[in-house]
């Protein structure tokens, strides 16, 4: 099965001398770079963590703006925005101009968002869950707003005495791209959530990591959440195909960097806990080629997805990680029949 692979980057930055990307101006000059020689390498998607209050990629759009302008072909997303911290209609003012900028090539995924650097963030950007409802509610309502008015109607009522002539009837939020709402991913950590996602009309973009734990195998896991997520969407009738990934930290070992830096860390499921509840953790893929085709062959979640997101070490600086790309791409991928 073809399939789109692109990277994701957490866009972490440390003045440390170890790290390749030592300041905030590193991280997000060292992303657009990133994404042009992953398009040149012949990948099919960038894509952006969003994490606040932390030495990593926070506003997505100024970056994603940036990378449209430096390509042509490439998709350029988010994975995920926390909906918890976004005023819904500017952030559809600033998805609809880098749509624009991108010529459609924007795919955003958003969620209701994870555990964060700070207690509470989103209150400091001015957000308070109404009373009675949890900030996870607050996260869809805000998604549920964002998803109407970037559909483009009109429900703003003119001033009848406007600084410029405006055109007949309501207005609607400027700028308007068209198609974008068919580009929205929603980040989902559980089968349940899935289904929901898929009721709402939204591609599936599900990590390395599940909020809950059966005790299979991390991908069987996953491939059962895909599974419910393309019943319930077929279930609700929508007219178009869904998109669904999946990420994963994958190193082909090809040379003696990426031994010394990759070297025995291939491992298994974990376990754990989030937020109080069960969770596991998906494992790291890092073997010779041959081993690594193997390997992927038997991840029933990889062979379910469309979309592929590589998890990349951003910090190891933009060439090595254009290898990291460029190995699979080039060795894993065509022995998978991804290419």
């Amino acid at each position: 099965m073809t399939k789109n692979i692109g990277f994701l980057s957490f866009g972490h930055w440390n003045p440390s001398p170890q790290s390749q990307t030592r300041s905030a101006a590193d991280a997000l000059l060292q992303s657009v770079e990133l994404a042009v020689a992953a398009e040149e390498l012949g990948a099919d998607g960038a894509y952006f963590r969003v994490h606040h209050f932390a030495r990593q990629l926070a506003s997505p759009f100024p970056l994603l703006a940036a990378a449209a302008a430096r390509t042509s072909r490439i998709e350029l997303g988010t994975g995920v925005i926390d909906m918890r911290y976004e005023n819904p209609l500017y952030m559809a003012e600033d998805a609809g101009a880098t749509d624009l900028i991108a010529g459609g090539r924007l795919q955003l995924g958003i969620s209701r968002g994870s555990p964060e650097q700070v207690v509470d963030g989103f209150r400091y950007f001015g957000h308070v869950p109404p009373e009675g409802t949890s900030d996870a509610d607050m996260a869809r309502q805000h998604a549920e707003v964002f998803l109407q008015v970037i559909e483009g109607a009109a429900f703003a009522e003119p001033n009848p005495r406007p600084m410029f002539p405006n055109p007949p009837g309501l207005l609607r939020i400027e700028p308007h791209a068209p198609g974008l709402r068919d580009r929205i991913w929603w980040g989902a950590g559980s089968r349940a959530t899935a289904e929901w996602t898929a009721q709402q009309g939204l591609n599936l973009m599900s990590s390395t990591l599940l909020t809950e734990d059966t005790g299979v195998p991390f991908h069987e896991l996953q491939r059962e959440q895909i599974d419910r997520f393309r019943a319930a969407w077929t279930e609700a009738g929508h007219e178009r195909e869904p998109r669904v990934s999946v990420s994963r930290s994958i190193f082909a070992l090809t040379d003696d960097r990426d031994r010394a830096y990759f070297g025995g860390s291939g491992d298994s499921d974990q376990v754990g806990f989030l937020e109080g509840g069960p969770a596991r953790f998906g494992r790291t893929y890092a073997a010779e080629p041959d081993r690594l085709i193997e390997e992927l062959a038997q991840d029933s979640a990889i062979e379910a997805a469309d979309t592929l997101l590589l998890t990349v070490p951003n910090q190891l600086g933009v060439e090595y990680n254009a290898h990291v790309i460029e190995s699979i791409l080039t060795q894993v991928a065509p022995g998978l029949g991804w290419r």
